[in-house]
């Protein structure tokens, strides 16, 4: 089923991809691009966390949700999704919210690298802390919502974004620190539209959960 992935990056590079282990931890809009892409990339070892269900307003933007799944937990559709696309993927699932009382069950596992992809500045604050503890490769997310142009998306270190309420507070939180390491997101240079709530298309969510994806398999092959 990888024949035409294997034919442009080669067989080893191939292997490499199927031997690491990412950690997804948020499975929506932009998680789920995130998560769906790596497997049909080759990635075989996940351990996906989400304690969200499928709600009808995720229909517009998230690819897992149909209106056949509404009510379901996001980490079990996704489960079922990632054996139905390899059924050689091993997935292991957590339908939690992952904060520092429970962060502990990460210790169980081999991680390669992690993708943020949650909305809570909390546990984004918590997977800095432990990519950078454990060596674990990270890339994080920051906000996609009220914003509408795909292509203002990029990767780069924490510290040179800008027009993104989210990633200011994560700057300040790495520069109080003194993290001299470089802390990689996929941040946008669009300003966002100021709306009543949080309001998306799915265009700016999906990308970034596609260069989320893109980064770590690019740094797999180049590694």
């Amino acid at each position: 089923m990888f024949e035409r992935t294997i034919s442009l990056i080669g067989e080893d590079n191939f292997n490499k991809i199927q031997s690491k282990t990412v950690l997804v931890v948020g499975l929506g809009g932009v998680g789920g691009y995130a998560t769906e892409s790596l497997v049909r990339s080759g990635i075989k070892n996940l351990i996906l966390i989400d304690h969200d269900k499928i709600d009808i307003t995720n229909l517009n933007r998230q690819i897992i949700s149909t209106s056949n799944n509404i009510g379901n937990n996001k980490v079990d559709e996704f489960k079922k999704r990632m054996l139905e696309i390899n059924p050689e993927c091993n997935v292991i699932t957590y339908q939690t919210f992952l904060d520092r009382t429970n962060c502990s069950i990460l210790d169980e596992y081999k991680i390669d690298y992690i993708i943020d992809c949650c909305d809570s500045v909390d546990t984004k604050k918590l997977l800095i802390d432990y990519s950078l503890n454990k060596d674990i490769k990270l890339i994080s997310s920051m906000g996609t919502a009220n914003k509408l142009d795909p292509t203002k998306l990029e990767i780069i270190d924490i510290r040179k974004t800008s027009y993104d309420p989210l990633a200011k507070i994560l700057r300040k939180y790495v520069n109080d620190l003194k993290i001299n390491k470089k802390i990689m997101v996929v941040s946008s240079t669009e300003s966002p539209l100021q709306r009543e709530t949080l309001s998306t298309l799915i265009f700016v969510p999906a990308t970034a959960g596609l260069l989320c994806s893109n980064y770590i398999i690019k740094d797999i092959i180049e590694n």
